[in-house]
């Protein structure tokens, strides 16, 4: 499975969403895999987690996003759930589509979706899987807003952002950040 042919099914290469998209997705692709090299005692799928971070956003274009050049109709926080059914509905593996559902933030709960009414669909959107996990703190060190793209995130700076939205994300990606040596 090459990941940037099933991108090139849903993005022009050239566009700004393509070239968001590509860039931010190596980044979190050499992240995830530096991360994922230190846990060889966790026994992370090295080639699985190359292959799904470079699809965990394949749904941006789906979405309204000015600043990366996405002029969809729903809104960004939906991208994560309609990444799950692209790469579902294209015959993908569950996994890959539960990689995009579940990186958002540091994870959504069912009990926040409902408490925020936040447009998802009503279940628990929380990475689950040592991939998943990987993947989902590998993506908060990069922005896709050109703006910011080349500033340097720390891990202070992503609990402390995660924390205005929610603690129970900052909680959890401290636990990962803990695990993880990050």
């Amino acid at each position: 499975m090459n990941p940037l042919a099933i991108i090139e099914k849903f993005y022009t290469a050239g566009t700004k969403p393509y070239q968001v998209l590509v860039e931010h997705s190596r980044i979190v692709t050499e992240k995830s895999l530096e991360i994922a090299r230190h846990l060889t005692h966790l026994n992370p799928d090295l080639e699985f987690i190359e292959k799904a971070a470079m699809l965990h956003d394949i749904g941006i274009f789906l979405t309204q996003a000015q600043a990366i050049g996405c002029t969809g109709e729903k809104p960004y926080i939906c991208h994560g759930y309609l990444g799950k059914k692209l790469l579902d509905e294209h015959g993908l593996p569950p996994e890959y589509g539960l990689v995009c559902e579940r990186h958002t933030g540091a994870g959504i709960t069912k009990e926040n979706i409902l408490l925020n009414n936040i447009p998802l669909p009503q279940r628990d959107m929380v990475p689950i899987s040592i991939e998943e996990k990987i993947i989902c703190a590998a993506d908060k060190y990069h922005s896709k807003n050109p703006k910011y793209a080349d500033k340097k995130i720390t891990t202070i700076q992503i609990i402390d952002e995660l924390g205005k939205i929610s603690k129970d994300h900052a909680k959890r990606f401290s636990m990962w950040a803990e695990e993880f040596n990050l």
